[in-house]
């Protein structure tokens, strides 16, 4: 008797690790003990720091990750947050931009073209205005106290490079959580 291999694949693995990542934060945004650890991240220093950046990219960790951030604007200067959560938030927007630009987009194009067969959103999308116009309302986002999953996702899909997009979330999340840590310090009474 003959025995076959059959490797199983599942088609869409990426848009179920998306789910279930929102689901898992969702799940832990909730729950107390999660959040108090969050909020001691404040206590460490460089390292919260780093972290809070992170965090910052998040929907579901923005909120904790300012109020981290607010709180290492007692010990630090917001120069120096700013530079080092803006390494963290490299790290998480890394990890989005990794997923989109590796294989998310395509699994979503397959199930578009599922939908519409005359591929109306595939020539909007590659159409030469749009192409320029990706990057740069992605930036506006990222730079913008909103999460950067959005702004993330547009620049992917825009097929910019890697360098170039490091450089670019850098610097707009560096000088965005300078700018709400040191409007904070202003701020306080």
């Amino acid at each position: 008797m003959m025995v076959t291999n059959h490797k199983t694949h599942w088609k869409y693995k990426n848009l179920t690790a998306v789910f279930i990542g929102i689901v898992v934060a969702i799940l832990l945004s909730r729950n107390e003990s999660f959040n108090s650890f969050l909020l001691h991240l404040g206590s460490f220093g460089y390292i919260g720091a780093f972290i809070a950046g992170i965090l910052f990219v998040s929907t579901f960790t923005v909120a904790t990750s300012a109020l981290v951030l607010l709180v290492l604007a007692e010990t630090l200067s917001p120069i120096e947050i700013g530079l080092i959560a803006g390494f963290g938030a490299v790290v998480g927007d890394m990890l989005i931009f990794r997923l989109i630009k590796d294989n998310l987009a395509y699994e979503i194009e397959d199930i578009y073209n599922h939908m519409d067969r005359k591929k109306h959103l595939k020539k909007l999308f590659h159409s030469k205005y749009f192409n320029w116009m990706l990057p740069v309302i992605g930036s506006i986002i990222i730079a913008s106290p909103l999460p950067d999953e959005i702004g993330v996702s547009l620049i992917g899909i825009s097929k910019m490079n890697t360098f170039k997009f490091i450089l670019i979330s850098y610097t707009l999340n560096s000088i965005g959580i300078f700018l709400i840590v040191s409007a904070s310090v202003v701020v306080k009474p």
